[in-house]
Parts: structure tokens; C-alpha cells; sequence
């Protein structure tokens, strides 16, 4: 039985000497599978003593962010999910302070610190701003593990320089640290720390190992009466357990289907759970796809089922099942739906909606030479759908003509997800599983093949390639790019010309192409939408750019008239 992520927390705040307490502090430990997807939550957060209203600041952000970084998508990363939270949090505590009395003092105004520490598989997520601290148990000792973000005018005198609500604009510490089983780290605020030694500290912790909330509240009982004059408050987190990493990367998709048994071969007319199959449409070594009626709602549908001989295979069901968990996390006219369905489901299947068209491959070899609008139109659609996947922070990482459909209206729509990438997931798999290349290797970018992560670049590379073939009838580097497998080789990689005397092709058309399809992901645009823009209206740099000497555009041509030039020459001194 393999293990879950499960920690033991301990905390304790008191207002000293101070008349209210102006700390706020929390925990979240979820149940599966938000425990999987997004791990568990530890915040604290100090106002500053300066304010009347710094409490609600407080209470504001720790509250916030415990519900809200677990409304973001399981497809985000820890980072994205805290980082958009606490960037909306920032502004509303602005945005307070502009609303109020305290608009021309923002010492006054609805300010407090953060740190937050979010434990996800076996890595653990901070998050810091301001001059509270974040600690690791280190044997006897504390390893500080935030900057405190304070400015010191005089021995006596400081004020934050960083801390949420000062500014419209919020600049936050991250850091990813790798945990392990019994890994123990202290979150304090200044009341605290100041006052009592790591000694004390990593002693108490020590003792108090069964009742972590009784270490926390000895530490803040030591601070007072040491002298402290502020608020206290501290929280003590120990991981008890990690999940296996091998098990944990699609975990959170596959459990709703796991106990579910592989269909049988289907044929034509079979009535099978709810759908009756009308015909087959495609067959692979992975998977068998059919035309079927779903008899509730007389509507067709395609429903697409696992190879029977890959049935043994658990790492091939999980991708298979995280197909439509990726598909119910994308909304765009331009990516293929999944069909919602109330009734039971009895077997492992997907079934997404029908669409009645053609694949862009079938209207490649259907239009030998489009035209240049024609082009641009399925591009800049199917350029949409792959931002609905980046919004998600997913990678498509197997965009092909057969992965294209077109439909009878002529929507273009992404119909294939087996490949995709999910940064969320990446998170809880192991590094050998984050390393597989998936995708199809005539389209995948040159740094799939250097053992790279893809980024967004890389399907801006595939979407590159699939304008270049529909504009030339052939890939831009041939089949060079999946043989070229260092560095080295792939700078030797030739951009060939998409212009050409029988094809009405604009010449800063070529430049776009041959930017976007530069080995060097870095040499790319840096956005789909930049891409998609310079193939409508031309780049005034591109225009500026002088036309390439002879030699470049037609070196034969070149040659030859270097000869006849010679031989002319030749032929004039030897007639004088």
C-alpha cells in the first residue's frame, strides 16, 4: 500500500504584552485528492504595530489564502497557484489602504508580513515576504531559511521594506526545497525569534515530540519571559510520511476510474453502457476508437477505449485515464470537449464529443497549395487552442496534422491530449517520468532530443513546422532535427526558404517562419500571440532588414557569374 503525504503540526500565538494580538496564523490538511493535487498549507502572518487596522490585514491574507490556493486548478504548479493568490491578496489590502484614512501613510494601513510553507510530494514550497521567519531543524541548531526584509535606520529604528499591502505591485521570496521523512521546520514571528535562543528552541522541539502544539506553546512561554514586547506567535511542522513518488504523479486522475475493468472488443450495432456503436474509426497499438450514439440523449459521440494487450500496463492506463481529466480542465472551442454523462460508468473508456470534418493531414493532401490566408486562418485557431493549454500551465507536446481536425464549419479544433504535459502533476512524479518524451518526433523541438523539458516554445516549434509543411509540403529541417542529438549537431541545423517563384509568398513571411523555428528555443518568440501577429502583419524589423547578398539567396547563380565575369575579363586582355 503505498504511503500519503501526512504531517504532524503544532502552533500557539498570544498578544503579550500588546493589548490585541495582530498575528494571524493557519493550517490546511486536505483529503485526497486535493491532498495529492495541492498539497498542505502552513501560513502565518504579522501586522505591524503601527497600524489599528494591521489584524485585519492578517487575518485577511492567512484566511485568503487557505481558501483560495485550494480553488486554483490541480493543473498549476505550487508556484503559479500561491504566487496568483497572494498577488491578488496584495491588491485588495492596497487597494483597502487607498480606500481609507491611512491612504498617505502606509504604516497605518492595512499591511502584514507572510510566510507559508506548502508541502506537495516530497518537496516543500516557501513563500516570504516581510520579517517573519521560516526555520529547518539542523540537529541543535536553526537554519534560517527567509531574509528579513527590514531596513534598520537606526539601532532603535527600522521599517519593512517588503510586505503585503505596501505597494500596487508585490515582489515575493520563493524557494523549492526537497524534504524527508522527520524533516522539522518553525515558523516565528519577530516577538518570538528575537528573544529565545535555537538552543532553547530545538531542545523543547526535541522533547516535546509527541505534542508538537505544547513545544510551540513552551517556545512562546520562553520568549515572554525573556522580555519580548510584541506579539508571539509560532508554528512547529514535522513530515511524518511521504507518498511514493513513482505512484503519486497521476494518482489524483486515476483514482476515480482505478477499479474499473477494460472493455471488450466492440462492434457495429453493440450496445454497450448506454452507447450503441455505429462503427469503428480508427485503430491503433494503443488504443480502438468508435462512432457511437449515446441512446439518453440521441447525440453522437466519440468514444475511445484502452488496447486490450496494454491492459497489464499501469503506467499506460494512467495516461490513458488522464486524457480526459486534461480535457475537463480546458475550455476552448478550438480543443476537443469531453461529453458530460450522469449515468455510472462501468468499464474504462473516454468519450468526448463528435466532430464531423476532416484531419488537417486529409485537407493538407486535400490542398497541395493553399493560400497564404487560408493558412493563417487555421494557424491563428489552432494557436488558440494551445494557449488554453498554457493558461493551464500544460504542455500539448504532440501537435501534428493528425492531432488537427477541421469541421464542417471550419473550426480547427485539438483532438489529442495522450502526450500532454501537466505542470501540476510534473510536480508529484519522479525525475524519470518527467524525462519521457512522448510527442511525435518529425514535429517535437530540437530540445526534446537534448533530454529537455518542453516549455511553451516547444509547441510554438511544432505549430511553426505544421506552417511551413502547409505552405511547402515538407518539414523545415526534414528529418535532421531527431538525429541531431547535441548541441553541436543542432546548430548545424540549415533553415531552407519557404519562398519560391511557383508560391505568392510575402519574403517577411520567411523571416517569421525562421524565427519561430529556431533550434535554439531562446531565438523563438517568446509567446504564441507574437508568432500568430507577425504571420498577419508584417514586422517592421523584418522589413527593415536589408536583402541577403546573391550569395546567400543563390549561390550557383553566384558562382556562375563570378565565372562569366572572369572569362570576359580574360577575353578583353587577351584582345589587347
Amino acid at each position: 500500500m503505498s504511503k500519503q503525504l501526512t504531517v504532524s503540526v503544532g502552533q500557539y500565538s498570544d498578544k503579550g504584552v500588546k493589548e490585541i494580538n495582530q498575528d494571524f496564523h493557519g493550517v490546511w490538511i486536505p483529503d485526497e485528492p486535493q491532498l495529492s493535487a495541492k498539497g498542505i498549507a502552513v501560513a502565518l502572518a504579522d501586522g505591524i504595530s503601527s497600524s489599528s487596522v494591521s489584524q485585519i490585514a492578517s487575518e485577511a491574507a492567512i484566511s485568503g489564502f487557505l481558501a483560495d490556493y485550494y480553488c486554483t486548478s490541480e493543473a498549476w504548479t505550487v508556484k503559479k497557484s500561491a504566487q496568483r493568490v497572494l498577488i491578488a491578496t496584495n491588491s485588495w489590502l492596497h487597494a483597502q489602504t487607498q480606500q481609507s484614512q491611512y491612504r498617505y501613510d502606509k504604516d497605518r494601513g492595512y499591511v502584514c508580513t507572510f510566510s507559508a510553507l506548502i508541502f506537495k510530494a516530497s518537496t516543500a514550497y516557501l513563500f516570504h515576504v516581510g520579517d517573519a521567519r521560516i526555520y529547518r531543524v539542523a540537529g541543535k541548531g536553526l537554519e534560517q531559511l527567509t531574509q528579513d526584509h527590514r531596513v534598520w535606520v537606526s539601532q532603535q529604528q527600522s521599517h519593512l521594506a517588503r510586505a503585503l499591502g505596501i505597494n500596487q505591485q508585490l515582489e515575493i521570496d520563493y524557494q523549492a526545497l526537497s524534504v524527508e521523512q522527520g524533516d522539522t521546520f518553525l515558523l516565528a514571528t519577530d516577538g518570538v525569534y528575537e528573544f529565545v535562543s535555537p538552543a532553547f528552541i530545538t531542545q523543547t522541539i526535541a522533547e516535546q515530540q509527541t505534542d508538537l502544539n505544547a513545544a510551540a506553546k513552551l517556545i512562546v512561554v520562553e520568549a515572554l519571559a525573556q522580555g519580548s514586547d510584541d506579539n508571539l506567535t509560532v508554528q512547529v511542522v514535522r513530515v511524518d510520511s511521504l507518498p511514493s513518488l513513482d505512484e503519486a504523479s497521476n494518482r489524483l486522475a486515476s483514482q476515480a476510474f482505478a477499479k474499473l475493468p477494460l472493455p471488450p472488443v466492440l462492434e457495429p450495432r453493440m450496445v454497450f453502457d448506454g452507447y450503441r456503436i455505429m462503427r469503428e474509426v480508427h485503430v491503433s497499438s494503443r488504443s480502438h476508437v468508435y462512432l457511437a450514439l449515446d441512446e439518453a440523449s440521441v447525440t453522437q459521440v466519440i468514444m475511445k477505449t484502452p488496447s486490450i494487450d496494454l491492459g497489464g500496463d499501469a503506467a499506460y492506463l494512467e495516461r490513458f485515464m488522464l486524457e480526459e481529466w486534461i480535457a475537463r480542465r480546458l475550455n476552448s472551442p478550438h480543443v476537443l470537449k469531453p461529453c458530460s454523462v450522469e449515468r455510472p460508468r462501468n468499464y474504462l473508456y473516454v468519450v468526448t464529443e463528435y466532430v464531423e470534418g476532416q484531419t488537417l493531414r486529409q485537407w493538407m493532401i486535400d490542398n497541395p497549395a493553399p493560400g497564404l490566408e487560408q493558412v493563417r486562418g487555421i494557424v491563428e485557431q489552432i494557436a488558440k487552442g494551445l494557449q488554453a493549454f498554457h493558461r493551464m500551465e500544460m504542455l500539448h507536446q504532440d501537435l501534428r496534422p493528425e492531432n488537427i481536425m477541421i469541421d464542417t464549419t471550419g473550426t480547427v479544433k485539438i483532438i489529442d491530449f495522450g502526450s500532454t504535459r501537466v505542470a501540476g502533476l510534473m510536480e508529484m512524479a519522479a525525475p524519470q517520468i518527467q524525462e519521457q518524451m512522448l510527442g511525435t518526433l518529425q514535429y517535437s523541438a530540437p530540445e526534446h532530443f537534448l533530454g529537455e523539458s518542453g516549455t511553451p516554445r516547444s509547441d510554438l516549434f511544432s505549430l511553426a513546422s505544421i506552417t511551413y509543411q502547409m505552405l511547402t509540403g515538407k518539414l523545415p529541417y526534414g528529418a535532421q532535427v531527431a538525429k541531431a542529438r547535441t548541441r553541436a549537431a543542432q546548430n548545424k541545423l540549415v533553415y531552407q526558404t519557404v519562398l519560391h517563384e511557383d508560391r505568392e509568398i510575402p519574403a517577411w513571411i520567411d523571416d517569421v517562419l525562421k524565427r519561430a523555428l529556431q533550434p535554439n528555443p531562446y531565438k523563438r518568440y517568446e509567446a504564441l500571440s507574437e508568432f500568430v501577429f507577425d504571420l498577419r502583419k508584417p514586422n517592421q524589423a523584418f522589413l527593415s532588414r536589408t536583402r541577403p547578398p546573391l550569395m546567400e539567396r543563390n549561390p550557383l547563380l553566384f558562382w556562375k557569374s563570378v565565372c562569366f565575369v572572369l572569362v570576359m575579363v580574360i577575353a578583353a586582355l587577351l584582345a589587347q
